[in-house]
C-alpha cells in the first residue's frame, strides 16, 4: 500500500509557497501573476486534500483498495476522476471566480461497513474545505493581516471564498455531490434507483442553475454573509478575484475598509 506523499503534490505545496511570498514580499515582476499562482496552486492542493479526506475515511471504512489506487499519495493524477476532480475545478475558477467542487475518488462501496461509514466517507471532503476556510479566515478574525500587504490580504480572502463556495455547493443534495452521498445510504433502494441516472448531471447542473440570474443572485448573497460573518469584506473577495484576473489588469487605488 502506497502512502508516500506524491512529488506532484509536494511541487504544488512550493509552487504555493513561492507564489505566496512573492504576493507577500512585492519582489514578483507581475502582482497578479503571482495571485494568480498562488491561488491556483493552493486551490489544487485543496482539491488534493478534499479527494485524500475521502479516501483515508474510505481506508478506515474498509475499502483498503484506495491505498493500491494511490490515492493516499495525494497525487492528483491518481485520482479516478482527474478531469472532474481537478481540472474543471480550476476552470471555473477562472471562468467565473467560484469554487465548484469536483468528482470523487472511486471508493469500493461493497466494503464499506455500515450506513454511517457511507456517509461519513462522502462528508470528508467537504469537511475539509470548511476546515481550510476557517483556517484561512482565522488571521482576519485575529486581526493579524491589517499590516499586510494589500495583494496577499486579498487573494487570501478570495481563496477562503473558495473554500466557502465549494463546502457549500459539495453538500447540496445532488445527485453526484458528496451532500446527496450523505443522505444516499439512508433512502429506500426505490429511490436510490431513481436517483442514479442522475448523478453524472449533477455537477453541470449546479452549474447551469447558478448562470440563473434569481439563483445566482440568492447564492452569493449567502456567500457574502458567510464571509462577513468570518470577517472578511466583499471589498477583500472583490479587489482578490481582481488581482486573480491579471490579464485584465491589475485594480488600481484599491480601498479595504477596517
Amino acid at each position: 500500500m502506497n502512502r508516500q506523499v506524491s512529488p506532484v503534490f509536494l511541487g504544488l505545496v512550493t509552487v504555493m509557497g513561492v507564489s505566496a511570498w512573492g504576493v507577500w514580499a512585492g519582489y514578483a515582476a507581475s502582482t497578479g501573476f503571482a495571485v494568480f499562482l498562488f491561488v491556483v496552486s493552493a486551490w489544487i492542493v485543496s482539491l488534493c486534500l478534499h479527494e485524500y479526506a475521502h479516501a483515508r475515511t474510505a481506508l478506515h471504512g474498509g475499502d483498503i483498495s484506495v491505498g493500491i489506487k494511490g490515492y493516499l499519495t495525494l497525487n492528483p493524477l491518481k485520482y479516478t476522476h482527474a478531469m472532474l476532480s481537478i481540472v474543471l475545478p480550476v476552470v471555473f475558477v477562472i471562468m467565473g471566480g467560484i469554487g465548484l467542487p469536483g468528482g470523487a475518488v472511486f471508493i469500493e462501496r461493497h466494503r464499506i461497513r455500515g450506513r454511517l461509514g457511507h456517509s461519513l466517507i462522502s462528508a470528508a471532503g467537504p469537511l475539509v474545505n470548511a476546515a481550510l476556510a476557517l483556517a484561512l479566515v482565522t488571521p482576519f478574525l485575529l486581526g493579524l493581516l491589517d499590516d499586510a500587504p494589500i495583494a496577499f490580504r486579498c487573494a487570501l480572502a478570495f481563496l477562503a471564498m473558495l473554500q466557502v463556495t465549494a463546502a457549500i455547493l459539495n453538500f447540496l443534495p445532488v445527485p453526484g455531490l458528496d451532500g446527496y452521498g450523505v443522505i444516499e445510504p439512508w433512502l429506500s433502494p426505490r429511490a436510490r434507483r431513481q436517483m442514479e441516472p442522475f448523478a453524472p448531471f449533477g455537477l453541470l447542473a449546479v452549474f447551469a442553475c447558478l448562470w440563473i440570474p434569481e439563483v445566482n443572485a440568492v447564492f452569493w448573497n449567502g456567500v457574502d454573509a458567510v464571509m462577513g460573518a468570518l470577517g472578511v469584506s466583499w471589498q477583500e473577495v472583490a479587489y482578490g478575484l481582481r488581482y486573480f484576473r491579471f490579464w485584465e489588469g491589475e485594480p488600481q487605488n484599491v480601498f479595504i475598509p477596517y
